[in-house]
């Protein structure tokens, strides 16, 4: 399934989603490349909602570039198989190995990006169009992160999802997902 036909089917939560999920389809009917980092304005991301067995943690990553803690993910670099790009991200970032809970999208978001450094290179703002799936991992495992993206690795209690140690922006997505999340086990 294409990601357009994805994006298309994808059920918006809120407000936020349904805004961001107009905004993805306008960028798809617009350019041919936001697939790839080729498209300086817009290109698409894949993340990870990684939630432990029981619940009641979430997997974050310290983003050297946002200066926080996060949910994985990454550029997608051409691939149309943003759960496969989420789970690559997912074990590049953290070391771990995750089952898949869901393979539909379970949020997306449109992340500002400021201008930056990345391999003694200027890269200017842009956003990402993010799509994130919600995945499974073992809290008791080995983390590893990779110290030319971030920090580090850890996990983190829900209630912790929107500290002010979190990127600005993926507070309220933190809280989106964990709301959403809840709402499965009911």
């Amino acid at each position: 399934m294409s990601i357009k036909e994805q994006i298309e089917r994808f059920v918006p939560e809120n407000e936020q989603e349904q805004a961001d999920k107009q905004y993805f389809l306008k960028w798809i009917e617009t350019f041919d490349d936001i697939l790839t980092r080729e498209n300086a304005f817009a290109h698409f991301s894949s993340s990870a909602f990684v939630v432990n067995h029981n619940r009641s943690k979430m997997l974050v990553v310290y983003h050297n570039i946002f200066d926080g803690w996060i949910y994985p993910g990454g550029h997608a670099d051409g691939e149309e198989d943003l759960l496969a790009v989420a789970i690559r991200e997912v074990e590049e970032e953290t070391g771990q190995k995750v089952t898949v809970l869901n393979n539909q999208i379970f949020g997306i978001q449109a992340n500002p990006t400021k201008g930056h450094i990345k391999r003694g290179k200027y890269i200017s703002s842009h956003t990402h169009l993010d799509v994130i799936y919600l995945l499974e991992a073992d809290d008791q495992t080995p983390l590893t992160y990779r110290e030319d993206e971030s920090k580090g690795v850890k996990w983190i209690s829900l209630e912790e999802a929107t500290d002010e140690s979190i990127v600005d922006f993926a507070r309220p997505v933190h809280k989106k997902l964990i709301k959403k999340l809840e709402s499965m086990k009911k």
